[in-house]
């Protein structure tokens, strides 16, 4: 694990030398998430030490009824479920998807989903254990054996296929046996990473609890264990000082623009978690804080860019490209003078939908699904994928 850490330095150290020398000052504000988690204080994905620390949401509605009953509608709010509760499985008997000799099924009853591949001849089934993603753009699963690990199904389910494929990244094209083909061992450091983005609380220290975790994105994966503030906010009202408890929970809307992005990187992959990993072509598209951060008008950081000044996390995203318009003419509408705080040019083509041009969708094969892309650009017929 040391050696690991060791060569992620390096290699973090020689990229922004390099970028130093390609003269991109405005991304020395960015760090990798492991970076922020080295830092004191709450980051998201960062354990914490007891389970006691968090309250859940239903102590958060007491005081913020509003923001958690439409946060709980929310994907992220629903990104983890147990198999046996994931309204994919639930709502289809069965699933499948054919290649070469292997034959991969999914059949659900009740509360029960069996995941089977076969080769023609032998067979091997689990039952699947987590559903992770609501199934919007698709859904992967997990499931166990007998020695108690967690294993991932070589197949998730898409929603414009309506049916299973390869796991992105997942895909053989020749496996050596039944086995390989039906899955992948996951190393107990990746689940723990898994859950934490996916659910809340799910390792304290450094024990990982499947069965104490609480599901999909709630209020302190974002702002942190509340208990301290709940018990602050409740002596402030008997004071009848209620201003007294601000400042003991994390309030990400007092982060910098570029930590404010990062922020949201800590599971959609910052500049740097991108750099790292060399990750290279269209499948970058799924980064949307990477691919911000490229923009022309990021400069330093704008707050007017960040993730939150067009996606409210307590909402259930909105994909209409119109309901947008309103942040893009912060910057590029009539009248401004380019002497404005980043003025930009008003559009001579169109007057709305402005995001379906200046951040087209991407289509990533492995995803079956096009994406946003979200490096704000003036885009050319024919142009190749900036990177």
């Amino acid at each position: 694990m040391g050696s690991k850490l060791i060569v992620h330095s390096l290699l973090r150290a020689i990229l922004i030398v390099a970028f130093h020398v390609l003269a991109l000052p405005s991304l020395f504000a960015q760090l990798s998430t492991p970076d922020h988690l080295a830092e004191p204080g709450f980051w998201p994905t960062r354990n914490v030490t007891s389970r006691e620390e968090y309250v859940g949401s239903q102590v958060c509605a007491s005081c913020h009824a509003g923001k958690v009953a439409a946060q709980k509608n929310t994907s992220m709010a629903k990104t983890a479920a147990h198999a046996g509760d994931a309204d994919i499985l639930r709502a289809t008997a069965k699933l499948n998807f054919n290649v070469g000799q292997f034959a991969y099924e999914i059949r659900s009853e009740g509360s029960k989903s069996v995941y089977t591949v076969s080769d023609g001849t032998h067979s091997l089934s689990f039952p699947l254990v987590w559903a992770f993603g609501t199934g919007r753009v698709g859904q992967s699963y997990l499931f166990k054996k007998d020695d108690g690990k967690f294993y991932e199904a070589r197949v998730t389910y898409f929603d414009t296929l309506k049916n299973l494929h390869f796991t992105p990244g997942r895909e053989l094209d020749a496996p050596k046996d039944l086995q390989e083909a039906m899955e992948r061992k996951v190393p107990a450091e990746e689940i723990e990473r898994c859950f934490a983005c996916h659910t809340t609380a799910a390792t304290m220290g450094t024990h990982f609890d499947e069965q104490k975790l609480m599901l999909g994105v709630t209020c302190e994966a974002c702002h942190g264990p509340g208990a301290k503030h709940v018990a602050a906010a409740q002596m402030a009202n008997v004071a009848g000082t209620p201003d007294a408890a601000r400042g003991t929970i994390f309030n990400a809307a007092q982060l910098d623009p570029p930590d404010t992005v990062d922020f949201c990187g800590a599971c959609h992959a910052t500049f740097w978690d991108v750099k790292i990993t060399e990750a290279k072509g269209v499948a970058t598209a799924k980064s949307q804080p990477y691919r911000l951060e490229q923009s022309k008008c990021w400069g330093n950081g704008d707050a007017r860019l960040t993730c939150p000044a067009c996606h409210d996390p307590h909402q259930q995203l909105v994909t209409e490209a119109a309901a947008y318009d309103r942040f893009c003419v912060n910057c590029h509408a009539a009248g401004m003078k380019k002497t404005d705080d980043h003025a930009g040019a008003v559009c001579q083509v169109a007057t709305k939908e402005c995001s379906s041009c200046h951040m087209p969708k991407v289509n990533v094969p492995e995803m079956h699904y096009a994406f946003t892309d979200h490096r704000i650009r003036v885009v050319r017929a024919g142009g190749a994928y900036p990177e």
